[in-house]
């Protein structure tokens, strides 16, 4: 049995702490994230607030609990999305004739010709700002990547015996594709999916930061930055910590897809 790296298992404890912040925010914090209280703003960080308040005296600590949720959504929701739709038309690709190939792959090329941050940029702008629009964006814009690898894993597990000894026994196309061919094709592409979560999570706190994805004053990492530019020369701790979490979430993120990447290629991790 291989040996997991410490690190590995460090950045696999703060995805959990990460998704249980996310799924029970309270066990974390006892402040309102929402509550304001004038009295108290911009206060640097202390026993009562442990990463100081904001402008409005909101608890920075517990807006950064509350805002997992969101920032999470944003870096998994979208790449749930592509993943689904980018191994459905990977494999329509695969299995289609010349033509349905050709169409799907062409859009494909459009799309990769756009830097993904851009894509969405044009996704949001007709579907309007906010979360849901935001993970919509993303995810359209990581489909022709996930489009492209599934169509290659499509089209090499088309020619494997078990898929013609599922069809010799006179299983149907539907049911080969649904049974064999599509889990085979997207079972490696769950792995570099994992790794893609940083990258998307990271765009979806750009739009944020924009002011296209998660509108003030519900808490997200990206809209938090986005505030904290005003008083970074009297607040620090208003941006540094948001941004620290948006760091630390993506590079743990990357250790473990980088790490579950190498294990399904018998390295070691």
């Amino acid at each position: 049995m291989r040996r997991i790296r410490p690190g590995v298992w460090l950045a696999a404890l703060v995805l959990a702490l990460l998704v249980l912040a996310a799924a029970l925010p309270y066990l974390f914090t006892g402040q309102d994230p929402l509550t304001v209280d004038s009295g108290a703003t911009l206060r640097p960080p202390s026993a009562e607030h442990l990463l100081g308040t904001d402008e409005n005296g909101r608890d920075v600590f517990s807006r950064i609990v509350y805002g997992t949720r969101a920032s999470l959504l944003l870096g998994f929701g979208a790449i749930a999305i592509a993943l689904a739709a980018g191994g459905l038309l990977g494999v329509a690709a695969g299995l289609g004739n010349r033509f349905v190939e050709n169409l799907i792959m062409r859009l494909s090329d459009v799309g990769l010709a756009f830097p993904e941050l851009l894509l969405a940029l044009v996704v949001i702008t007709v579907a309007g700002g906010g979360t849901t629009n935001a993970v919509l964006a993303i995810g359209v814009a990581n489909i022709p990547n996930y489009a492209r690898v599934v169509r290659a894993q499509t089209l090499s597990i088309r020619r494997s015996t078990y898929v013609e000894a599922a069809r010799a026994l006179g299983l149907s196309g539907p049911r080969v594709v649904f049974r064999h061919v599509l889990p085979n094709a997207v079972k490696p592409v769950l792995i570099l999916a994992t790794i893609g979560v940083g990258t998307a999570l990271v765009a979806g706190s750009a739009l944020s930061f924009l002011g296209l994805g998660t509108p003030p004053p519900e808490p997200e990492w990206g809209s938090m930055l986005s505030t904290a530019r005003a008083f970074i020369s009297r607040a620090w701790w208003y941006g540094v910590f948001p941004g620290a979490a948006i760091t630390l979430t993506v590079i743990s993120v990357t250790v473990v897809g980088r790490a579950l990447r190498l294990r399904s290629e018998g390295r070691t991790w």
